[in-house]
């Protein structure tokens, strides 16, 4: 049985770590945050045009898309990655666009997923993390393909991280929190680097829940 915690502080020895979804919102934020605290990072964006934005923020560049099998498993193998923190997202800049692009968002959340979690297994990884929603979604919405990710992590042993709503600069809400459960992109950052070693189950983030829960 999986349980369900909040996020706990721990020591975590030097990691070689992969993140995908290195350039997004809370990707290009982790990426120095990890650095910082010793690991060795890659960070996989879809976009060459990105990949001196990976290296400035301390990581060293992988351009690949997750839906390429083949090259995802290559690249995974070639950095020999400790862990595999999975941040991919599919989402358009401005909320408006959202119900357009829950398509998209649903294919990374299943088909992504599955390319990674079996990227992970071909490179001897044994360590999983992945972004999922703190809050149910209905099936029109994606429901169904957080569920699927959720339950392919679970299964490989991985950690589930389920985040509030981002709020700060650069998501939706830049300025004005929504309703909860949400969580400040800071602070949705600074909790995953908490929780690397987090025995399989899940981790709610949220600005409800803190460190010390």
């Amino acid at each position: 049985m999986h349980d369900e915690r909040t996020t706990s502080s721990s020591e975590v020895s030097s990691l070689r770590i992969f993140v995908a979804g290195a350039t997004g919102v809370i990707g290009s934020r982790l990426l120095p945050l990890l650095t910082r605290a010793g690991h060795t990072v890659a960070g996989m964006t879809r976009t060459a045009g990105k990949a001196p934005l990976v290296r400035k923020l301390g990581a060293e560049p992988v351009v690949c898309d997750v839906y390429d099998a083949p090259a995802l498993t290559d690249a995974v193998r070639d950095f020999r990655p400790d862990l595999l923190l999975h941040q991919l997202t599919d989402l358009p800049d401005s909320a408006e666009e959202l119900p357009e692009r829950r398509a998209g968002n649903a294919r990374i959340r299943v088909e992504g997923t599955g390319n990674l979690i079996a990227a992970a297994r071909a490179a001897g990884c044994e360590r999983f993390l992945a972004q999922s929603v703190a809050w149910e979604l209905p099936p029109e919405h994606g429901g169904e393909a957080v569920r699927t990710l959720e339950e392919a992590v679970l299964d490989f042993g991985g950690v589930v991280l389920r985040y509030g709503q981002f709020h700060g600069p650069g998501t939706f809400y830049p300025e004005s929190p929504p309703t909860g459960p949400r969580v400040h992109i800071d602070t949705a950052a600074a909790r995953t680097v908490a929780v690397l070693d987090h025995p399989s189950g899940i981790v709610t983030i949220t600005d409800e829940t803190s460190a010390s829960d």
